[in-house]
């Protein structure tokens, strides 16, 4: 049971010696990446560099314990960085004191909610939620981010924009005041990025560039001359402390963690998942909720901002031959180490050289081809994409995903409440019984309507059953028996089971009767319990539409 709660007890059980090599190499490999990375994610997030530091800290050893992904890599990421600034941005001055306490209680907050989703066993409400929605909403955040980034690598102090339209136009009217020196170091280290990508990808390009630069603005002092460097990083390794919580900032505070919970548990459990099919085993959704969410909450007690799992860390934490968790713990222990002993090396690290690592880390997240394929296998959800990735880039992140969320939820709710339809004719030579639509040589049966419903009846969509049958009734007059074949109806509520009723009530005034065939056993212990057997007989018995077919000839010679 306790091997349950907290899986880091059966991993150190059955760990072994020759385990470790890969999970110090995996650990050493990241850290190296996170560095640069975390400190730009929170410079995106409008946090002071340090903070992203902080974040892949403590949370990183705290999500080792309680996670089932061997390889899971979290930390800050650009997307979440990207929602904490849209959202909070709105309430406080990104980096002033307030602005930082309300990303604190903002993690405490995600976190408390994941927490407790996992605890309630609430992982499996990912099935919910559109892969287009965060197929839109990945490309749209990786637009924004990059432009959000603009302004650093310029050399720009740009006020903070929600819109990406807003966002260019604001940059358009202020090229004039570009820094040559900013621009000239971030277009480098984009190039020195982009060539190590090509030519050697597991090489740590972002490390190099953040050497470089401090190497570049100490000699050459260029922060002298205007260019804006990180300055002064505290030491040490982050405190504990309580977040600012209030009645008013958890109010404020709740419409914006929704929306990081579900990005953030998304893209975690997405990629913890490519990775344990390929390895062979098991990812527990619940368990991973529970993880990220004391993740979290311990970010919010040591200096951080929310954290979740990185697809590109994870990919490098896997290819690095990580086996256990471990590997997240040592790479918490090095960011410590860095804090604790290196921090004031990046006093001279340039704020263009973080928005270059920033801007080559997203452009693989726009995929035009994610969108060529949902258009082409179903053309709704291509344009659900569409509609939250146009949303993200005018509004925001934070209202884009919603609105993406709303919109393919309502679609799912259209979808349901009109079920595919079909009428039946039989095939004689393959003996089978087909869709007169898809199958015209096939044989209707005269003065029978034979029908097949392909979705569980419901409130919501028996209204288009009887809108269905009525328009059928009405072009064939000479119909006698209505034949329902129910093999594909999982479950019926009470108010379907109430218009199937009154439907047959209604039609047997007109002399046309009711059949039901293939019903599954726990709809027909519901219709038993409404007594149909005492009200209409065994009209839902017949455990096939030929069984059901041969009562009508049996009526009819009767």
């Amino acid at each position: 049971m306790v091997k349950k709660i907290i899986p880091a007890i059966e991993w150190v059980r059955d760990y072994r010696s020759d385990l470790f090599k890969g999970d110090l190499s995996a650990g050493l490999i990241v850290s190296i990446l996170l560095v640069p990375q975390g400190m730009a994610y929170a410079m995106l997030a409008g946090l002071p560099p340090v903070m992203g530091l902080y974040a892949s800290t403590f949370p990183l050893i705290a999500y080792a314990l309680l996670g089932s992904s061997r390889h899971l890599a979290i930390g800050p990421v650009a997307m979440i960085s990207l929602l904490v600034f849209t959202g909070v941005s709105a309430l406080a001055e990104p980096g002033s004191e307030r602005y930082i306490g309300l990303v604190l209680v903002l993690s405490f907050l995600v976190g408390a909610l994941q927490f407790l989703m996992g605890l309630l066993r609430l992982g499996s409400f990912i099935n919910f939620f559109s892969h287009a929605v965060l197929s839109g909403f990945t490309s749209a955040a990786a637009i924004l981010i990059f432009s959000s980034q603009l302004g650093h690598l310029l050399g720009i102090q740009l006020s903070p924009q929600h819109s990406v339209v807003r966002l260019w136009i604001e940059i358009g009217s202020r090229l004039e005041e570009t820094h040559p020196i900013a621009l000239l170091l971030g277009m480098g280290s984009i190039g020195v990025q982009l060539l190590f990508k090509w030519k050697a990808p597991r090489f740590p390009a972002p490390l190099l560039t953040v050497a470089g630069g401090i190497f570049l603005v100490y000699l050459l002092r260029l922060d002298r001359m205007g260019l804006r460097i990180v300055g002064s990083i505290p030491g040490g390794i982050p405190h504990f402390s309580l977040p600012p919580l209030s009645l008013d900032s958890v109010g404020f505070l709740f419409p914006i963690a929704l929306p990081l919970l579900f990005v953030g548990f998304m893209e975690s459990v997405s990629v913890a998942k490519l990775i344990a099919t390929k390895e062979k085993y098991k990812i527990d959704s619940n368990q991973e909720l529970k993880a990220l969410g004391l993740a979290n909450l311990v970010a919010s007690f040591f200096s951080g901002y929310p954290v979740t799992g990185g697809f590109s860390r994870t990919a490098v934490n896997y290819q690095s031959r990580a086996k256990t968790p471990l590997a997240s713990i040592i790479t918490g222990i090095i960011v410590l180490m860095v804090l604790f002993l290196f921090a004031s090396v990046f006093y001279y690290l340039p704020h263009t050289i973080l928005s270059s690592i920033v801007m080559v880390a997203v452009t693989g997240l726009i995929d035009v081809k994610s969108f060529q394929h949902l258009f082409r296998i179903k053309k709704v959800d291509g344009w659900t994409a569409v509609l939250t990735f146009v949303t993200t880039l005018m509004l925001g992140g934070e209202k884009g995903i919603l609105i993406g969320m709303v919109f393919s939820l309502l679609v799912f709710i259209w979808r349901s409440a009109h079920p595919h339809i079909a009428e039946l004719g039989y095939l004689e030579r393959e003996k089978l019984f087909r869709n007169l639509s898809r199958y015209p040589e096939a044989l209707p049966f005269p003065g029978v309507l034979l029908i097949r419903m392909d979705a569980s009846l419901y409130f919501a969509n028996t209204g288009f059953l009887q809108d269905y049958l009525h328009r059928r009734l009405s072009e064939k007059s000479e119909i006698r028996w209505v034949v329902l074949d129910l093999s594909g109806v999982n479950d019926m509520d009470a108010v379907a089971v109430d218009v199937l009723e009154e439907m047959m009530d209604n039609y047997r005034d007109r002399g046309i009767r009711f059949l039901f065939a293939a019903m599954k056993g726990p709809v027909r212990d519901l219709v038993q319990r409404a007594g149909w057997e005492k009200k209409y007989g065994p009209i839902f018995q017949y455990p096939s539409l030929s069984h059901a077919l041969k009562e009508v000839r049996k009526g009819e010679e009767g």
